[in-house]
Parts: C-alpha cells; structure tokens; sequence
C-alpha cells in the first residue's frame, strides 16, 4: 500500500475583523482563485492545501486551516478552534486602521486560548490597493510584528501576491521547532507526521487528555 502523500499535516486557524478577506486568502490558497464578495463567514469555515518546504528538504506539509468568524457573536466558538493549532495567520487590510489596531485584541485572544508555541504571522492583507487608500505602511505592520515576536508578510487575496508564501513562511517555521524539540510532534494536536508511530489523528490526541502544543 502507498504511503501518505505528505510528511507532516499542520493546524492553521486564521483570525482578525471581518471584511479583512480571511475567506478571500484561504480561497485564493485553496482554490487559487479570487474569491470578490465572500459571505460572512458563520462560526468557521474549512479548506486544506499541500505545499512543499524546499528549505527544509522539500518537505510536503498538509496544511488544514480553519477560517474563523471576525465578529465578536462568534469570538466563543472560534475560540474553541485555537486549541491545538500549530499555526495562526493574524490578518488586517493595510486599508483599515480600526482592523490593524483591533489585532492586539486578536493576538491576546490567541495567547490566551492557544498553544504558547504556536507561530503567529501578521498578514496585512490588500497590498494590491492603491498607497491612497493605505492607513498602515508596510513599515509600521512591520515593526509591531516584531516588537510581538510574530512573522510578517503583506498579501493580496486578489492578485494571489505572498498568499501561500504567507503559509508557507509560517509552516517552515513550525517544523524548525519540530527539528528543534520544542515540541513532540507526535504528542501535539496540532501537528499530524506521516511516521506511522506518530500517525495519531487529531481527534484521538485529543480524547488522551494531552496538552497542546501548537507549534
């Protein structure tokens, strides 16, 4: 019988306002197509994607994200899908500053309800609009990034611009900590390896009552 087809499956959650384009940028990977008026997502909303991590010899990664309701009516039950996730995309639009400055609220809620290893990167999303309709500069994404310790990369669900590299970014990161052993990846929910003594599904982690570790 043939193998898995990819070496490790990771949790992705993706979290921030709505209208940000989180469904956009999760269609654009899954799909690669644009996705022009999403519907509010209710609750969360579901895709997955293989990419391959040349940097860490050319790893395959299953990457099962979660997209995440942006409005506080939802915030219990998205919370809920923080557990376990071995990655997060913490997205804005470069054109709202109200969704830019409500990402500390967004971040906060991640730290409190996920792993405290899991990789976090700041998406500022609709880089592809024109600079006048900017309210946050490439530069100041990037410097509040750093002082939180997050990734960062700008994207355009639109034009397809560093949507995967965004994931992609993210996941090599997570697999240099699996390398590092800051966390058993066959212990972790969030995480899935194709090794067939760590193949536990994440339902069955999660039923032995062990802690997560998202990253």
């Amino acid at each position: 019988m043939a193998g898995p087809s990819w070496n490790y499956v990771l949790k992705f959650i993706i979290t921030g306002d709505a209208g940000v384009g989180k469904s956009s940028l999760l269609v654009r990977l899954t799909d690669q197509r644009f996705l022009a008026n999403p519907d509010p997502t209710l609750g969360v909303e579901f895709g997955s994607k293989l990419i391959t991590i040349p940097e860490e010899d050319n790893k395959v990664v299953k990457l099962q994200c979660w997209d995440t309701a942006g409005t506080e009516s939802f915030r219990s039950i998205t919370r809920s899908y923080y557990r376990g996730a071995a990655g997060c995309l913490l997205v804005y639009d470069v054109t709202s500053r109200p969704s830019f400055e409500h990402a500390r609220t967004w971040l906060a809620d991640v730290r409190t309800h996920a792993d405290p290893h899991l990789t976090c990167i700041l998406v500022g999303n609709k880089s592809d609009l024109s600079l006048e309709r900017r309210q946050v500069s490439t530069e100041e994404g990037e410097r509040w990034a750093q002082e939180e310790g997050l990734l960062f990369v700008e994207a355009s669900a639109k034009s397809g611009d560093n949507v995967e590299a965004a994931f992609e970014k993210a996941a090599r990161d997570i697999l240099i900590k699996i390398r590092r052993g800051v966390f058993d990846d066959d212990r972790s929910p969030g995480v899935k390896s194709s090794n067939p003594a760590g193949a536990i599904t994440l339902d069955q982690r999660k039923a032995t009552g062990q802690t997560c570790c998202g990253s």
